[in-house]
């Protein structure tokens, strides 16, 4: 069983005495140092310990923040640990999951974060409902090609408005206005309804 600590800062311009200085004076065996933003996925040294730590070993960091880079990748990491029985140890926010005050506080955290990637979720949902209803198209819009394009031109010409060639075809109206001016060509223009221009 081992104490493992992991420091990180932001940038190669930082120190990372601070949380070095943190992280020695509690223990630690090993210590992983990082210079990453804690935003990035590639953080090798993070990679590394996670990789080293083993059954009954406490990684020690100073803060949260340091750790995870998002309230889901904490909620991930909580699971992961109890899992394997690694316990934490957050220096400046005083927890300690070796203890059982330690673990509520902890695991009453990263629940709060689950809740709110959940709750995050769900509105986002809830958000692409509410635009489905209103007309706004999802998805990898169609691409134009010259069958679709004369298609577009015959139903202008028959009289069709803009608006319904939109809704007909499921465009934007700007992307009508793109396939009638494919359509049509300086020898061949179109019969357009009465009291229309070729601008479309």
């Amino acid at each position: 069983m081992e104490k493992v600590g992991y420091a990180r800062v932001s940038s190669t311009g930082q120190s990372l005495d601070v949380q070095l200085a943190k992280l020695n004076q509690v223990g630690c065996q090993r210590i992983y140092k990082e210079k990453r933003s804690g935003r990035t996925s590639n953080r090798p040294e993070f990679q590394a310990c996670m990789n080293y730590l083993r059954e009954g070993d406490t990684l020690v960091i100073t803060r949260l923040d340091r750790l995870a880079r998002s309230v889901v990748h904490l909620a991930q990491l909580a699971k992961r640990f109890e899992k394997e029985k690694i316990n934490l140890i957050v220096i400046d926010q005083n927890i300690d999951t070796s203890t059982s005050t330690g673990r509520l506080m902890f695991n009453m955290l990263a629940s709060i974060a689950e809740f709110e990637n959940d709750l995050r979720t769900e509105r986002q949902a809830e958000g692409i409902a509410k635009a489905k209803e209103n007309g706004v198209k999802f998805g990898r819009p169609a691409k134009l090609n010259d069958q679709i394009c004369n298609a577009i031109l015959v139903r202008r010409t028959e009289g069709t408005t803009i608006g319904q060639l939109a809704k007909e075809f499921e465009f934007g109206e700007a992307t009508i206005y793109r396939a009638l001016k494919m359509a049509v060509t300086k020898e061949n223009k179109p019969h357009l309804p009465p009291g229309e221009t070729d601008t479309f």
